[in-house]
């Protein structure tokens, strides 16, 4: 079995590395027709910057190594320059340099890659989960029996910042860099995935279509893992799968399948403050343009934000949707749980915590509203503040930077619920309401807990559950997303979460420390 775990991972760096190199091959050559097409798609009638990148790139041949998008940014700087002197706004370019060196890539490359699209798919993602999934089936059989299995694993350099994590680390914030900042790099791998887009949406891949394909596949292969490590907790089993089910069919597929019906691409489970930019004008603007299905969208976005989570949060805490529906939970929970150990339980990470979730929330909620009366007023300012500023900041910074380099790239140092944990907005409205309006507690048996410590381990939320066990105290937190790994790893039944009357949750613990209290009276209040 060992050998097939070895073979497995061989495979898998084969892959990967394939994966890793595909960005840097090949070659890409505009001729006239594909550049016409181009400046059309983007919008673009400015004839200084037309004739300006005629020169610079038609019938040239670049290597995928070249950054194309530099030169296109100076271009459009340069042109817009002389059309804003003239007052020509109409020819004023918006397009950015990046997508359009994407478009270009597109468009005009050529060689094994875009002309093998299949054969480069297996040799990248066909590889990769062959691979991953050789070196996670043995664990069957090597794991033993049905049981808690996390033995060793402050000995293996994967799962205890050695180099191996470093080297996943280095890779996963190159992958964000990449996906966010520099997409003309990602041209390649939208070749693997276009035939699978084309069935979706009927449209060629995007850079964004490769990561939503990736998440999926991610998911599902470190879903298998987590069948098998927590195959002793039915609860692991049926969490792991809807989360599973919610990415796939809700975050993946139904929106592809949307684009193709001529309907808007939409997650129904991305509630508002996670899905940021629901509010944007550009999104308000599209959904009534879409008539009835338009409305409907927005509707429900509004309903869910205002009535769906709260409510559902009430009767089953936050866990409903971090750990059950939530994409980014998702993914904390599959590809993230070798690190959640690495999550720090300091009483400054907690303080950190609080003041930073906040913060991401005030601002949500601020830029919205700043959003809503710019749309309403028709004015792109706000008290002097252009809206899109601030829109473009919190885009830059906290949806990409903080949601998507850190909030993953980070996993393998700082645990795999950085994002969640000290970010996420949702998470923060979601936590309001389970600490102080809700039915969600986890209860312990203090009588029966050895002090182990492995729930306080595992808890990828930094909560330090072993001094409420020791106490016998119940666990009302904010931040306890429910994901139930405390319980699952605990060896003697000492933790349950439960759904219970308000009255009573939050426990007081010199009742369960033993301290002159009449257990009768105790007892009939319950």
């Amino acid at each position: 079995m060992k050998t097939i775990k070895y073979l497995g991972l061989v495979i898998f760096l084969v892959g990967l590395g394939i994966f890793a190199a595909t960005p840097f091959l090949g070659n890409f050559k505009v001729d006239q027709k594909g550049f016409d097409e181009i400046i059309t798609s983007q919008g673009i009638k400015s004839d200084i910057l037309i004739k300006d990148l005629s020169s610079k790139i038609i019938n040239k041949d670049f290597s995928s190594s070249t950054f194309l998008a530099p030169v296109l940014e100076d271009a459009i700087e340069s042109a817009n320059a002389i059309h804003i002197k003239n007052k020509e706004w109409g020819k004023k370019v918006y397009a950015s340099g990046d997508n359009m060196a994407a478009a270009i890539r597109k468009s005009s490359s050529y060689g094994f890659i875009p002309e093998n699209k299949g054969t480069m798919w297996f040799l990248t993602f066909g590889l990769g989960i062959i691979g991953a999934l050789l070196f996670i089936l043995p664990n069957i059989v090597l794991l033993g029996k049905k049981g808690i299995k996390n033995d060793g694993i402050y000995l293996q350099s994967a799962t205890n910042r050695g180099l191996v994590a470093w080297l996943v680390f280095f890779f996963l914030v190159s992958f964000y860099i990449i996906l966010y900042f520099f997409s003309e790099y990602a041209v390649n791998w939208t070749f693997l995935v276009d035939p699978i887009s084309e069935a979706l949406s009927g449209n060629p891949a995007g850079h964004w279509f490769v990561y939503g394909f990736m998440y999926c596949v991610v998911m599902a292969v470190m879903a298998v893992r987590m069948y098998i490590k927590y195959r002793h907790n039915m609860y692991q089993i049926f969490r792991t799968t809807s989360v599973l089910f919610f990415q796939i069919v809700f975050a993946f597929l139904i929106p592809e399948i949307m684009v193709r019906l001529q309907m808007p691409y939409y997650d129904f489970k991305n509630a508002f403050p996670l899905d940021y930019d629901f509010f944007f004008q550009w999104n308000l603007k599209d959904l009534i343009a879409n008539g009835g299905i338009g409305i409907f969208i927005l509707v429900w976005g509004i309903v869910l934000t205002l009535v769906i989570v709260p409510v559902m949060v009430y009767f089953f805490g936050k866990r409903w949707y971090c750990s059950w529906v939530c994409g980014c939970g998702g993914l904390a929970e599959t590809l993230g749980d070798p690190y959640r150990q690495h999550s720090s339980k300091s009483l400054f990470s907690w303080k950190v915590e609080r003041w930073l979730i906040h913060a991401v929330l005030v601002f949500a909620v601020g830029m919205t509203l700043m959003t809503l009366y710019s749309f309403f007023a028709e004015s792109s300012t706000v008290l002097g503040i252009k809206t899109q500023t601030v829109q473009n900041v919190y885009s830059l910074l906290i949806g990409a930077i903080f949601a998507g380099v850190i909030g993953t790239g980070f996993y393998p140092i700082f645990g795999n619920r950085v994002w969640c944990r000290f970010g996420c907005p949702l998470a923060a409205y979601l936590g309001f309401v389970q600490r102080f309006k809700s039915r969600f507690r986890i209860t312990t048996n203090g009588g029966q807990c050895i002090s182990c410590g492995n729930c306080s381990t595992y808890c990828e939320q930094g909560i330090d559950v072993r001094a409420y066990a020791q106490k016998g105290e119940n666990i009302v937190r904010s931040s306890c997303v429910g994901c139930g790994v405390c319980s699952a790893v605990c060896p003697r039944g000492v933790l349950k979460l439960e759904n219970g009357p308000e009255e009573g949750r939050i426990n007081p613990t010199e009742v369960l420390l033993g301290n002159d209290v009449d257990l009768m009276d105790l007892v009939n209040k319950k």
